[in-house]
């Protein structure tokens, strides 16, 4: 069994999207299927029923997950070189799902703790490159190739970081890279009452973990383009407008489709893509 007592409060939130690909997973029919996710569970010591991984949590989770893939692979599949960096990678074998070609070199970026656990429990490629670090710090990306076309990829990421250090992230990549994308999930700006609601009454993952929401979210999607003028939007969608909706449980699925017609509820659920 692997333990998890070194890891830090921000890297055990990885446990919550590692358990929620697995819990999907066991479903039949699936939005994703993560076999490593499952296998990894399973050699953890830890208690991931103190979670209480909801189908509120588990769908969204998979369902950003497999739109974010998609991303990769059509970028790949248009750059046969491309380089892909995972920010903030956890405890997700996205390469696995994604398999591209040996031309396709793949960074996991991430934190100490984290990092070490994943090279415990998760067998790399031979394509495959770990980069233990801190993603505002200013040498992230000095092991990355910059002369090739780049998609970076961040899955849960942009919601523990601060304005301030998602755009000093923003201005490291079009500074490092030459060309290419990057692609994230966003939860749009998380009102006071939520967040006084997660400190009164945590559940689950507030519990686990404690409190560690940014609120450093933003509702223009351009946003992001007036703190670098080298990023354009070329695409904000949201997981309430996915085909795999139709695969949640019943209350979900009325919830969203609501949700997806009601702009400040999309923007809390969505993937936005830039250009550079």
């Amino acid at each position: 069994m692997l333990s998890v007592d070194g890891l830090t409060p921000i890297e055990r939130t990885a446990l919550l999207t590692l358990y929620a690909r697995a819990r999907e997973s066991r479903r039949s029919p699936a939005i994703l299927t993560d076999s490593e996710a499952g296998g990894l569970v399973e050699r953890l010591e830890y208690d991931f029923d103190a979670l209480q991984v909801s189908a509120s949590v588990r769908c969204p989770v998979a369902l950003r997950t497999k739109m974010l893939d998609a991303r990769v692979r059509t970028f790949i599949s248009e750059h046969r070189n491309a380089v892909v960096v995972d920010l903030g990678a956890g405890l997700d074998h996205r390469i696995m799902r994604v398999r591209p070609p040996a031309t396709v070199d793949w960074f996991n970026v991430d934190l100490p703790g984290i990092s070490a656990l994943r090279a415990a429990g998760l067998a790399a490629l031979a394509t495959e490159h770990a980069i233990v670090a801190r993603i505002d710090g200013p040498a992230w990306a000095d092991t990355i190739p910059a002369d090739r076309p780049a998609i970076l990829v961040a899955d849960g990421l942009t919601g523990f970081l601060s304005e301030s250090i998602i755009i000093r992230l923003l201005r490291s990549v079009t500074d490092h890279f030459q060309s290419g994308e990057i692609v994230f999930n966003d939860y749009g700006r998380v009102g006071w009452m939520s967040r006084t609601a997660m400190r009164l009454a945590p559940q689950g993952s507030v519990k686990a973990f404690g409190p560690n929401w940014s609120n450093a979210g933003f509702a223009d999607a351009h946003r992001p383009e007036t703190w670098n003028p080298r990023l354009t939007l070329v695409e904000e969608t949201s997981l309430f407008f996915a085909d795999e909706v139709a695969l949640f449980p019943l209350h979900l699925r009325v919830t969203a489709r609501i949700a997806g017609h009601v702009p400040a509820l999309a923007r809390r659920a969505r993937i936005l893509r830039y250009q550079f």
